[in-house]
């Protein structure tokens, strides 16, 4: 397993990271504890987790997720042996973002974001988390596949960015978290959090938690040289596209038991574009004896602003191939390639 720096902090983190938003909703407590057990024998350290998990977010299955990690870590006694982190939700500022955490009002004040914490703690069954990320902007933004950004005021209650830093100092110094991240941000958010950090001395975001695959590269865009000339390094979400770069959902199959055959929320990953780049992608690493999946994670494992690349999966098969990217590396040719078909299809799930 290869290491990285959690940006300007004192922990090291694999590579590749546990997801585990499909624990209590696509996977039994015995499974999570399963991919934790075989995480820790390949050497993930690094294992992320929310509030609001799992997705689909529901009241009847809200905390699950963090209560499966906190039966584990109870059980296994291995909470040295890994970096936790979770996630504050934020408000609900559309119908799929989840209206029932904290009476509909999760905000990034003080008492909001104390009782998430003090919540998240008691189910995760530790006293501390590796690291606490906002889950997305308390403000008016553009993100969870948003492109063009909505020209109107704040909805009311919206925290002030240096007011949440505060609570988040004051957390840190009661030894609940020991570092602070970013999540579905954007680059104005990203500049008012560093500047925030550097100019009233409050707590420096070490990562940002944000989507990137070879379907979304979107990244690259503005937010890699945050993470270059800032060291505020990519925590990759969703880098299989929830399942479509593996290639098993090509010409509309819909296999029994995945993401996409379950949900018909996830619209992102189910556009002509998607289906178009996808076949690319999948012919591509077919012709070159590879794993569709596997090409498609050892990519995002090879970008330099990436910290950690954040796997899920919902069987242990799936999880085993996913870690066998580690070994891959990606020639020039399949580079080359690679670029040609996003220029041709650039960013179809953004």
């Amino acid at each position: 397993m290869e290491y990285r720096k959690l940006g300007h902090s004192d922990l090291n983190v694999s590579l590749i990271a546990l997801g585990t938003m499909t624990w209590g909703e696509q996977n039994t407590e015995a499974e999570a504890h399963s991919q934790l057990d075989l995480a820790l024998e390949h050497g993930i350290n690094l294992v992320d987790a929310a509030e609001m998990y799992p997705v689909p977010p529901r009241p009847e299955t809200q905390g699950l997720t963090e209560a499966y990690i906190g039966n584990w870590l109870a059980r296994s006694g291995q909470r040295d042996r890994i970096v936790l982190a979770t996630k504050a939700a934020g408000p609900a500022s559309d119908p799929k973002r989840p209206g029932h955490i904290r009476d509909g009002q999760p905000h990034f004040d003080r008492k909001n974001l104390t009782s998430a914490l003090d919540d998240s703690l008691r189910r995760l069954r530790t006293d501390y988390v590796d690291l606490y990320q906002l889950h997305w902007p308390d403000r008016n933004a553009n993100y969870f596949g948003q492109l063009g950004y909505a020209w109107s005021d704040d909805a009311p209650g919206s925290t002030p960015i240096e007011e949440t830093l505060r609570v988040l100092q004051d957390f840190v110094a009661a030894g609940k978290v020991r570092t602070i991240g970013l999540s579905n941000e954007t680059p104005w958010g990203v500049a008012r959090f560093l500047n925030a950090a550097a100019t009233l001395g409050l707590p420096r975001a070490v990562s940002i938690q944000n989507p990137y695959s070879l379907l979304n590269r979107i990244y690259e865009i503005a937010l890699a040289e945050f993470s270059h000339r800032e060291g505020v390094g990519l925590l990759a979400y969703s880098p299989l596209a929830f399942g479509t770069l593996s290639g098993k959902y090509l010409d509309d199959a819909r296999p029994s038991g995945a993401r996409l055959t379950l949900f018909d929320r996830f619209t992102r990953y189910s556009n002509p574009q998607v289906a178009t780049a996808c076949r690319d992608y999948v012919a591509l690493a077919r012709e070159h004896g590879m794993s569709p999946a596997q090409m498609a994670l050892a990519y995002v494992n090879s970008r330099p602003f990436v910290t950690s690349n954040i796997i899920g999966a919902t069987s242990i098969a799936q999880l085993e191939e996913n870690l066998g990217s580690l070994q891959l590396r990606l020639d020039d040719t399949v580079l080359a390639t690679i670029e040609a078909i996003h220029q041709r299809q650039p960013n179809p799930a953004p």
